[in-house]
């Protein structure tokens, strides 16, 4: 899609007076420094410091996103170009205008803190942000995830994209026609966005994924992705694609290479860029063993959300899940001693799908053709597994579309276009890493060893699979490698891992069959 398609004239935001905002708020403050919102968050309340440095909070009823409680403004801009749906629900504009007018009179009294910001490492395609918190830890977590401007840097110039955050504002559904006191709006034509009545800090960073998912494609031809993204000393970039807890940032966060970011980039025809600023890890079960890089990055000017004390009330209890399974931790990107600044690195030679298989029946590596790589791409693969979310009792299949169709706006085969345009013109091979399960499903087998799986991936990197023997997975037509150094050859063929190989067989013909269903639909 280009610009054309929406034309050019609905194409210029408009966001946010700043003015008004100060007008309407008790007592500005703007761009603030970490140690300085620690200091306000801690005076109000808002949270405790660990032991470790990082500043704890809570962020209330709301431990996740709630993607049904978000909507995009349907206008002139959005009417033909965004997919509607479920995920996108339209939003009227009017209805719009008339709550953020009441955002901003709520606004009277209140502390608002204000930060300028980027989005986006690549100058040509960086995006200006201004985002208003009521909670000083919010505009931590905004100073963390998003790009610091350079000293240098007017922050009088136009801004491309204004967020608006308020916990303690709730929305009226009769009046304002959303489902529930707690949403999130997107006016992409104006460059607003409202979060009102929830304190999870993450509906920030991902609604501002949204709008770049819309615009970077539209203005620019790039290709907006929700993956992670890491160097090596020959230059040569690999991507993870993945939902949340496949382990995207945890594998990108590997010792021997230089991580470019965990989670959003663009690829453009000069390279891959970071979107972000920082990392926003899921720290629970957290091990500094196997997970080092992500725990020593938690120190001073981190943020952790929903985690719990030891009992000697200082010490982080990794291990709690009473609040939340997804127990987070943001710190900024250069907590990693070896993180690429600026976050840019040439186009990928390998990219990764990742997948926490909860039946047990994907290989744990294998290799795709290009027609695998656009399915399982388009499919977005992953299961979801009992204490996860409430109402799942058992192992069960979940799709989103491009590793992240709660982000957007546009048609799937948009982005895979994208892809597949990119992956042919650079050559990139293609991987599905299975993280899940081995020996049988959730409660059965057994988790993936960490250790394997970086095995595997160093393998592919290195190209030390390359030349070894496949064999064709019967169900899925994946091939699968017989060797790979590091790891146990029983471990490479799923089947081998099941005591009851009839058992396995059935297993895999029904996910087969949901995925051929589920591509059938799109």
């Amino acid at each position: 899609m280009t610009m054309d398609a929406v034309t050019s004239s609905s194409v210029a935001t408009t966001p946010a007076s700043l003015d008004s905002i100060v007008q309407q708020a008790g007592h500005c403050l703007r761009d603030l420094s970490p140690e300085q919102l620690i200091d306000y968050a801690l005076r109000n309340g808002e949270g405790k410091l660990a032991d470790c440095g990082a500043l704890v909070c809570k962020t209330g009823k709301f431990t996740g996103r709630t993607p049904k409680d978000r909507y995009i403004v349907r206008d002139q801009l959005t009417e033909r170009s965004v997919d509607w749906g479920d995920v996108n629900q339209p939003f009227d504009a009017d209805r719009f205008d008339a709550l953020y007018e009441r955002m901003l009179a709520n606004l009277a009294g209140q502390n608002v803190y204000v930060r300028y910001a980027r989005a986006g490492a690549m100058a040509r395609y960086c995006f200006r942000l201004q985002i208003v918190t009521t909670l000083a830890w919010h505009n931590l977590y905004s100073q963390i995830m998003f790009l610091r401007p350079d000293e240098n840097e007017s922050t009088d110039r136009p801004v491309d994209i204004t967020v608006l955050a308020d916990p303690n504002f709730r929305a009226d559904p009769a009046l304002d026609g959303v489902r529930n006191p707690n949403f999130t709006l997107l006016n992409l034509a104006k460059g607003i966005i409202l979060i009102g009545g929830t304190g999870y800090a993450g509906e920030i960073k991902k609604s501002v994924f949204s709008a770049l998912n819309y615009w970077l494609p539209v203005r620019y031809g790039v290709l907006p992705m929700h993956c992670a993204a890491n160097i090596g000393e020959q230059g040569d970039t690999a991507l993870f694609f993945g939902l949340s807890g496949t382990g995207k940032t945890t594998l990108s966060a590997d010792p021997t290479r230089r991580l470019i970011g965990d989670d959003e980039h663009g690829w453009a025809d000069e390279g891959i860029f970071n979107f972000e600023g920082g990392c926003y890890a899921k720290v629970i079960n957290l091990n500094k063993e196997h997970e080092p890089q992500i725990f020593n990055a938690i120190r001073p000017g981190a943020l952790l959300e929903n985690t719990l004390f030891q009992s000697n009330g200082s010490s982080i209890n990794y291990a709690d899940r009473s609040l939340t399974e997804n127990t987070r931790c943001a710190y900024p990107i250069d907590h990693i001693p070896n993180a690429v600044i600026p976050s840019v690195g040439s186009a990928p030679k390998h990219i990764f799908f990742l997948t926490a298989d909860a039946f047990g029946v994907l290989p744990p590596i294998a290799r795709l053709t290009p027609q695998q790589a656009l399915d399982y791409f388009l499919l977005g693969y992953t299961a979801k597994i009992p204490g996860t979310e409430q109402g799942i009792s058992s192992p069960m299949a979940t799709f989103s579309s491009c590793f992240g169709a709660a982000f957007l706006p546009l048609p799937a085969r948009t982005y895979a276009n994208l892809l597949r345009a990119r992956i042919e013109q650079h050559n990139a091979q293609v991987w599905l890493v299975n993280t899940g399960w081995k020996g049988g499903g959730f409660g059965v087998g057994k988790r993936m060893s960490l250790p394997h799986t970086r095995a595997m991936i160093k393998a592919a990197l290195s190209g030390a699979l390359d030349a070894v023997p496949y064999e064709q997975h019967p169900e899925f037509g994946l091939a699968m490698p017989r060797r790979c150094p590091g790891v146990p050859t029983e471990l490479l063929n799923p089947i081998d891992t099941w005591d009851y190989k009839g058992m396995y067989t059935a297993a895999a013909r029904r996910l087969a069959n949901a995925f051929s269903k589920k591509l059938g639909e799109l």
